[in-house]
């Protein structure tokens, strides 16, 4: 492995930890990878993630949308703290319990705003939900 992806997946590693006893532990979300620029998480999806009728919960799906863009501009600016300023989330077909993958990438970055952009798919690949997001150096 070279150094550079060393040194990724060290940072992701510590991110990974940090945010275990945060809203993304609470969740359930794991990371998986990150590879060219491509940011990979998951959820399996359980009775408590989903709505009345039996749907994955639309707060959960952008949660984990928000969730692995976060991690993209995390990665790009790793020594700045960076928030949500917004979340556009187009909810394409339901979504049901088991494991649920997020990607996310960075599509656009200027000096205090950087735009992503991740889709939601289920294990067989089934696109469920797709979004972009704008986030805000501070």
């Amino acid at each position: 492995m070279d150094e550079f992806k060393e040194q990724m997946n060290r940072r992701l590693q510590q991110l990974a930890a940090a945010a275990e006893p945060t809203f993304w532990g609470f969740l359930g979300c794991e990371f998986v990878s990150m590879e060219n620029q491509v940011v990979t998480i998951a959820l399996d999806a359980k009775r408590h993630h989903l709505n009345p009728i039996g749907i994955v919960h639309g707060g959960v799906l952008s949660s984990l949308l928000d969730n692995a863009m976060g991690i993209v501009v995390m990665m790009a600016r790793p020594e700045e703290k960076v928030v949500t300023t917004n979340l556009n989330v187009h909810f394409v077909s339901p979504l049901y319990e088991g494991r649920l993958f997020v990607t996310a990438e960075l599509i656009h970055q200027s000096r205090k705003m950087l735009t992503t952009q991740g889709r939601v798919v289920d294990q067989q690949g089934n696109l469920g939900t797709m979004g972009t997001g704008t986030f805000r150096v501070i």
